[in-house]
């Protein structure tokens, strides 16, 4: 069999001088694992051979970009140890990664827009948009979904950025690592099992020396650590730890720290400026050049959800929607769930693949000022800065949507995104619109399946907006249209959280929020309260030297979230149809289950509390919102209210027209309250008024 590089075109193998510019030194398609026939004679068009509409057949190349960075090129400097990286004989550093690309069969039909799909731990996420599969690797008609993105004439990039990604058919990025360097990290454990037996380290040990590491362990967040015995535990490998006697397995949902001295950092932050010069190159190169799309893009968007999106952050901030030659990278970026956080990954030994919530990784360093795009100043650390600095510095700032579900409220501070350190609203940028997703969780959960929460789950989804916005993000770079007004916590629509001094999570009063007290549904108010951390003198040059900090007299930020009404169910915010008109307090907080953690929060997961179906079954629970019955009275009733939540949402821009009539056929279809007779009216109840 021939090799990947000999089958590959010559311009794919070795570009040409000029595009060194770029930094993208060599690109080598697969044909393993493309589908392409303009490039391989006798493959076929990806995704079955389906075609979409004027667009027609698409086809799909995959495989590995080469690429190399100036150390000494200020654009590169500000990646953290940059200057430590090894460098090939020219005195780059270099770096080589996965690449993706998804295009018109016939380019001259698309629409010269190219939407990067910024993978969440190198897996892809095209198919939120197209109602299809989630994968890297899209090879069937039912990969592709009901094909919006293809059908709009899209075409889609992806490359590997993040170094912990995982998975054959995964995005992955190899970058250069400082062999040999010590330096502090923390691990915080838990297993949400009764099985696991050892534990994985992000970076080896750079001794096994058990005298100079530390691991406690506690079965609630608020309880105090203890510090185990050197007896219990012991290094499996660099890499790994155990407890002993060999074969103790760690206890379920207990939470375990652990703290040492570990060696070979990577230069992470490569996986920005390799997104970068990817993008630029695919912009801007030739077709001569090895392009695939040379010459048929004009703009350039980015599509993003959690982990990415907090990446993004950290992408603008740190100045790479500017390349090499001073043009913006992206022109617009659908952000999903990325908060006012970032993600570790321009700081030494710091960890992409984490995230804090209100039970997990509050001591790393990801929620770090500057939170806003605005220039601030922070009446705690004393700085001045936003994220939007140092693209405001070289106009090169892209149009920006930011939404969020009430979870990122609830769990990552994200009302530091739109607010001052003070807790004040700040002026909305030119270039960037806000959006609540009303009462949803941070994905989209199973209303049949509880996980380790205490409810079911909430499966309220957000992608049907996600669908709309990215039309409405085209139309604002391209033709200057207005897009949907921002949709978030205002004036009496929020309520402040109360911050426990030294504990890691606050409480929201149930009195304030609005929350009705529901028959067997625990309310607890816990919340993630952002400090102010000190993470040592070093951290503005991305070297953490206190780890884990202490949060003993540690100043707090104020936060909010929105307040709910009589059903549970958030006022602020887009209220999509399952919030808008629903069968359900739906939230974007949840509590674990005794047996995984008790009342501590069930982080990423909302709650999914039915309402009962007939007003007698809600009079014999004691549950104070009304049934079913009492707010629908019938199944034809129910649809109606549905028809207009869905065709609000989009006289707003938050639904196309394909999405309004599908939630419309969704209701009619449902068995909400067929065959159930209508409440008589004069059997309700004064207090169970609808408010106006």
């Amino acid at each position: 069999m021939k090799s990947r590089s000999a089958l590959a075109v010559a311009a794919a193998c070795a570009l040409s001088a000029q595009l060194a510019e770029a930094r993208i030194t060599s690109v080598t398609w697969d044909p393993a694992r493309s589908q392409a026939p303009s490039m391989f004679a006798g493959q076929s068009a990806a995704f079955g051979g389906l075609s979409f509409g004027r667009v027609g057949q698409y086809e799909k190349l995959r495989g590995t970009a080469m690429g190399e960075l100036d150390p000494n090129d200020p654009r590169n400097k500000v990646i953290t140890d940059i200057e430590l990286a090894p460098r090939n004989a020219a005195g780059m550093v270099a770096y080589s990664m996965d690449v993706f690309v998804l295009r018109p069969l016939n380019q001259a039909n698309g629409n010269q827009r190219m939407l990067l799909d910024f993978n969440n731990r190198g897996q892809m996420r095209l198919g939120r948009l197209n109602n299809g599969t989630v994968t890297s690797d899209p090879v069937s008609a039912a990969d592709a979904g009901d094909g919006l993105v293809m059908r709009l004439g899209y075409s889609v990039a992806g490359n590997g950025w993040d170094f912990g990604a995982t998975g054959t058919a995964n995005m992955k990025i190899s970058v250069p690592k400082l062999t040999g360097l010590p330096g502090p990290s923390y691990e915080y454990l838990v297993f949400d099992n009764a099985t696991t037996t050892t534990a994985t380290l992000t970076f080896p040990a750079n001794t096994l020396d058990k005298a100079l590491a530390k691991l406690t362990v506690r079965s609630l967040l608020d309880d105090t650590p203890r510090t185990m015995l050197a007896s219990e535990w012991e290094y499996a490998s660099p890499t790994q730890i155990r407890l002993l006697p060999a074969g103790t397995r760690f206890q379920q949902s207990a939470i375990y720290e652990f703290t040492y001295t570990a060696r070979d950092p990577v230069v992470s932050g490569v996986g920005l400026a390799a997104t970068r010069d990817w993008v630029s190159f695919l912009r801007h190169a030739s077709a001569a050049e090895g392009n695939p799309l040379g010459g048929q893009v004009e703009h350039t968007y980015s599509y993003s959800i959690s982990q990415p999106s907090r990446t993004l952050n950290d992408f603008v901030l740190f100045g790479f929607n500017e390349d090499l030659q001073g043009r913006r990278v992206l022109d617009g970026i659908l952000s999903h769930t990325g908060g006012g956080s970032g993600d570790q990954i321009n700081y030494r030994f710091g960890q992409t693949g984490r995230t804090e919530r209100n039970r997990q990784n509050h001591l790393y360093p990801e929620g770090v000022f500057p939170f806003a795009h605005q220039t601030l100043a922070d009446h705690l650390s004393g700085k001045t800065a936003g994220r939007d600095e140092r693209c405001k510095a070289s106009d090169t700032c892209p149009m920006r949507f930011e939404v969020n579900t009430s979870n990122e409220y609830w769990v990552k501070a994200g009302s530091l995104l739109h607010s001052d350190t003070r807790g004040r609203d700040l002026k909305e940028p030119h270039k960037v619109r806000y959006y609540l997703m009303s009462g949803q969780s941070h994905g989209v959960g199973d209303i049949t399946d509880r996980g380790v929460c205490q409810q079911f789950t909430n499966a309220v989804s957000p992608y049907p907006a996600h669908r709309a916005l990215l039309a409405a993000l085209d139309r604002w770079v391209s033709h200057g249209a207005r897009p949907p007004k921002s949709e978030i916590p205002r004036d009496n629509e929020r309520v402040w959280a109360v911050t426990r001094p030294g504990i890691q999570t606050g409480v929201v009063p149930q009195k304030a929020l609005g929350w009705p007290s529901i028959p067997g549904v625990t309310y607890t108010g816990v919340i993630t309260t952002r400090y102010f951390l000190d993470f040592g003198s070093t951290l503005d040059d991305g070297i953490i030297s206190n780890y884990p900090p202490s949060l003993v007299g540690r100043p707090s930020y104020p936060i909010f979230v929105s307040k709910v009404d009589r059903d549970g169910n958030e006022i602020a915010g887009v209220r999509m149809p399952g919030v808008a008109a629903p069968v359900a307090t739906t939230t974007g907080w949840a509590l674990r289950r005794a047996e995984f953690g008790g009342n501590d929060g069930c982080e990423s997961d909302g709650q999914h509390i039915p309402f009962a179906v007939t007003q007698a079954e809600r009079r014999a629970a004691g549950d104070p919102r009304k049934s079913l019955q009492e707010r629908y009275k019938t199944h034809a009733g129910y649809v109606m209210a549905v028809a207009k939540a869905a065709r609000k949402l989009g006289e707003k821009g938050f639904l196309v027209d394909e999405d309004v009539q599908k939630f419309i056929a969704e209701a009619q279809a449902s068995d909400v309250l067929v065959g159930v007779p209508p409440a008589r009216d004069h059997d309700d109840d004064e207090d169970d008024r609808d408010d106006d």
